[in-house]
């Protein structure tokens, strides 16, 4: 693939240009170790480490072009070095070119917020496909091109990777395309560049603070998606958040809400809850779904909103929702030959164990046993772990903490960091086991008929990173392991 640099230039906000724009470049990359001769490379400031500081080395490749925020002090011949105020904002901007604006021939819709965007996006994906529609799916679980998978390594991908399989959507002949849209990536500016056609908010509460600092960055993280949507978008926001207004106030899109507990454009009401499954009024309509809990009373509130207002209609969206199924690590299910439900789930807040666990007490009531095992990830957030042991301890009568993905740390301070939010009571029904599968079988052992077990905080994952090396772990072969034994 060629394209001519002074068309490519058309995209971005140019503030100085030095050397020859009538050339053709051969590829675009932002990582210095891929570039090509006749290439351009976008030197981006990251996390880790700063694409300038590269830019000599590139330079001495025989690149085409480079795009940076400062010009280096000499500069290469042949080389064209183009000066814009944001490499991060100008490299989506150029990719989205680069493969085409896919995001404009799609009616894409992204989900943000702290908990359900994996379970909203991955239902409206498979919501078009029960419509009869080719899809793709961008998502924390997996990636999906219709029905092909592609393994995901980031909740949403880089610019270059976004825009690429954007592509093989419309090549693939997808009509609609649903995607997570993470703080990161708004941050980031890994969706500047992407046309979306709607986007969704679900809540907002702690996470990635180790990111982003503060819950107010985090919260304007999460706006920057809804500042950026087109006047011809709509964005729909859970009224029952108190971050929900907050979303809209500087938005162009049509605006819209759902809720359980106000008037809003999509009402929800819970007529009766189980633990396979929920009969929920939409709208004044009732329909049976095989999703359990006010959190997931939320997610298909969200996705009933969604469907109808990306052009699918609201009888056949109401016919669909009970034939949708719970998403891999989500509230999953599992029952035990002896007697003993299991759970598997993603919850990996304070805030969400604090769903999931209040579901589970609401359907079983105060007579059965919970029994909840739960880690928290190294190298994150260390604020939640003793607020996520202690909503896990009131809301269990024994707790297991376990590891979770310890990554550099020594999972044992982990688990110490998350003791320390118990009190001496909740201590004396507490177990600290560090082999995390063992911890799971412990907990089987313990559990009696009737008793639900709730293995929290990995969910859909297959691997348990430890050192930076990733181990092949699911908590679901674990379970299914200990109920054959």
């Amino acid at each position: 693939m060629k394209q001519k640099l002074s068309h490519l230039l058309r995209e971005i906000e140019v503030l100085e240009i030095v050397g020859d724009t009538d050339k053709n470049i051969v590829s675009l990359n932002s990582d210095s170790r891929k570039v090509e001769k006749e290439g351009m490379f976008v030197a981006v400031k990251g996390v880790t480490t700063d694409g300038h500081k590269y830019i000599p080395v590139v330079a001495s490749t025989h690149v085409g072009a480079i795009v940076c925020e400062q010009l280096p002090s000499a500069f290469e011949n042949g080389v064209t070095y183009i000066r814009v105020a944001d490499t991060a904002k100008a490299l989506g901007m150029l990719a989205s070119a680069w493969y085409g604006h896919p995001s404009s021939k799609l009616k894409l819709v992204g989900v943000t917020g702290t908990n359900g965007k994996t379970t909203t996006a991955t239902l409206l994906y498979e919501m078009a496909r029960l419509e009869g529609y080719k899809a793709g799916l961008l998502s924390t679980v997996c990636n999906y091109v219709d029905g092909r998978a592609i393994p995901t390594t980031h909740t949403t991908p880089d610019p270059l990777t976004l825009n690429a399989l954007l592509a093989e959507m419309v090549d693939a002949g997808c009509d609609y395309a649903f995607m997570e849209v993470s703080s990161h990536a708004a941050e980031q500016q890994r969706i500047a560049g992407v046309r979306f056609a709607g986007g969704v908010f679900s809540n907002l509460t702690r996470d990635h603070l180790d990111y982003h600092g503060t819950v107010d960055n985090y919260m304007n993280a999460k706006k920057k998606f809804f500042d950026m949507l087109p006047a011809n978008a709509f964005a729909l926001v859970n009224a029952d958040d108190k971050a929900g207004a907050y979303m809209l106030q500087n938005t162009k899109a049509h605006t819209y809400t759902y809720s359980l507990r106000t008037q809003a454009d999509f009402h929800c009401k819970i007529l009766e809850t189980r633990l396979d499954g929920t009969l929920m009024q939409l709208n004044g309509r009732d329909v049976e779904v095989q999703f359990t809990g006010r959190f997931n009373a939320y997610n298909l509130t969200a996705v009933y909103g969604a469907a109808i207002l990306t052009g699918f209609k609201p009888e056949e969206v109401l016919v669909n929702m009970s034939r949708l199924v719970p998403v891999a690590g989500r509230f999953q299910t599992m029952q035990s030959p002896s007697g003993f439900t299991a759970i598997v789930d993603y919850a990996h807040t304070p805030d969400a164990l604090v769903n999931v666990l209040d579901t589970i007490r609401d359907i079983v009531g105060a007579e059965s046993e919970i029994i909840t095992v739960v880690g928290a990830g190294g190298d994150r957030d260390h604020g939640k772990r003793p607020m996520m042991a202690r909503e896990a301890a009131c809301r269990s009568d024994r707790l297991i903490l376990t590891s979770d993905n310890p990554r550099t740390e020594q999972p044992d301070a982990i688990i110490n960091d998350m003791k320390a939010g118990l009190s001496a009571s909740e201590l004396s029904r507490t177990i600290c086991i560090t082999d995390r599968a063992e911890a799971i079988r412990t907990a089987c052992a313990l559990a009696g008929k009737g008793t639900v077990i709730l293995v929290a905080g990995k969910g859909h994952e297959t691997y348990q990173e430890i050192n930076g090396v990733r181990h092949h772990f699911d908590d679901r072969e674990v379970l299914a392991g200990t109920f054959g034994e």
